[in-house]
């Protein structure tokens, strides 16, 4: 079972060691580390930058919304990942995600104590089961003019790998992964099988946009695509617990 049974593994690959459920914990150690061409982190809103920095300080609620047409298709992910192996359960329903998501950040570092990574960990509020499970890091694909947010959600015979290119837009973040070649900014599928390593891109595009409203409150706005076609839609009222 996949649920957050990988991260032991990503923590021996990496030569790191795990703290579990570090006080204010983030994603990203800090948001400077995707400066370059085209993004600057201190164009960004004190709130979205904190979410990143010290994300176990936030909790959410969320609201999905699919296109009739890909409802069926979501359905068969929820249901050959997501309770199977804990992982990918996609909210198919509004009251699926009713109560609320929890999340807990464990983060892998190095000997010197600087953060590799962070595996970010979402259940349901109201059951306990897995809906995400992802590893979050900083890396430059070869040829990249800037870094992106890496996230790769291990299954069980490799894993789902998303490269995030991230811009600033008055003070929110907007995260793409958008068309392109095969070593671009993207979303990849990676297989092993008897000790060999496939890897494929795959027609799945996101974008993410996290901003402060006008009343002060931190927001998600998450569209997922299929070719050209947006296949869903998810929001995310997120708030500080301190």
């Amino acid at each position: 079972m996949v649920r957050d049974g990988w991260l032991l593994a990503e923590a021996e690959r990496l030569g790191g060691r795990i703290e579990v459920e570090r006080p204010a914990a983030g994603l990203i150690a800090s948001m400077a580390d995707l400066n370059g061409p085209g993004f600057d982190a201190s164009q960004l809103d004190p709130l979205v930058r904190n979410f990143y920095e010290h994300t176990a300080r936030w909790r959410m609620e969320a609201w999905t919304s699919w296109s009739p047409a890909f409802w069926p298709g979501g359905e068969l992910v929820s249901r050959l990942f997501g309770k199977r192996v804990q992982q990918l359960a996609l909210p198919m329903r509004p009251l699926d995600v009713a109560h609320g998501i929890d999340s807990r950040v464990s983060v892998i570092l190095d000997i010197a104590g600087r953060q590799l990574g962070a595996a970010w960990l979402r259940t349901l509020r109201a059951t306990g089961d897995y809906v995400f499970s992802g590893f979050y890091s900083v890396r430059s694909l070869p040829g990249a003019d800037r870094p992106s947010v890496h996230v790769a959600f291990p299954l069980e015979a490799g894993n789902v790998q998303v490269f995030l290119r991230p811009y600033a837009d008055d003070g929110a973040l907007v995260l793409k992964s958008p068309r392109g070649r095969f070593g671009d900014d993207g979303a990849y599928v990676l297989v092993e099988d008897g000790g060999c390593s496939f890897a494929a891109r795959v027609p799945v595009h996101e974008s993410f946009r996290i901003y402060v409203d006008p009343g002060g409150v931190l927001r998600t706005d998450h569209v997922l695509q299929l070719w050209n076609t947006t296949a869903m839609r998810l929001h995310y009222k997120l708030e500080r617990t301190d």
